[in-house]
């Protein structure tokens, strides 16, 4: 998995064409000067151009619904971001492809400072004049954690799924040897007499 790296502000961007290679970021991007004080609603739809566009590559495809709730106050804005929706991924253990539910949230405050600063997880602050911000990294994170880091298709867990590997699988897996409950080692008898002897 590449590395979680959050890009800096658009704002040093501007000279170069390196911001507008990245296909979702536009898109992404709440200009929030021109918004009245108060809540916002910004809905996004999410497909596998959007990882693409960050160079992941661990979904066969994706449909996700991202709804992002900002509260702008006069000295700070609040995000809220919350996902739902799909991800077409393979099984660890049969390679089989399967949609993985998945279910996210994250929020974060963006305060206003000397420079742009994304250090704590949970607080952004944008240089003073800043009249944008680009969500695209906290969607991307947001929706990447939101996966299981092991992905069991559901059914090898309820057993439905019938697959060449999975019969190979329980084929070599090792045969169970049944002990006699009443025959043990006697090296064992005689190291128990001597803890039973005090």
């Amino acid at each position: 998995m590449p590395p979680l790296k959050r890009q800096p502000p658009d704002s040093i961007w501007k000279n170069t064409n390196l911001r507008d290679s990245k296909m979702g970021t536009k898109e992404f991007t709440i200009p929030f000067s021109g918004l009245k004080l108060g809540n916002h609603r910004f809905e996004y739809k999410v497909d596998n151009t959007f990882f693409e566009s960050f160079d992941y590559n661990e979904f066969n495809g994706a449909e996700i619904h991202v709804e992002a709730g900002l509260n702008k106050t006069s000295t700070m804005l609040e995000l809220d971001l919350n996902a739902k929706g799909s991800v077409n991924v393979d099984c660890d253990l049969t390679g089989e492809p399967f949609d993985q539910d998945i279910d996210g949230a994250l929020q974060l405050v963006i305060k206003f400072g000397e420079a742009y600063n994304d250090e704590d997880d949970e607080i952004l602050i944008l240089p003073h004049g800043e009249h944008q911000v680009d969500i695209s990294q906290y969607v991307y994170e947001m929706l990447v954690l939101s996966v299981p880091t092991k992905r069991i298709h559901p059914g090898v867990k309820d057993g439905s799924l019938q697959s060449e590997i999975l019969d190979k699988l329980e084929e070599l897996q090792p045969k169970e040897e049944k002990n006699n409950k009443g025959a043990t080692d006697p090296r064992w008898d005689g190291l128990k007499k001597l803890l039973t002897d005090k």
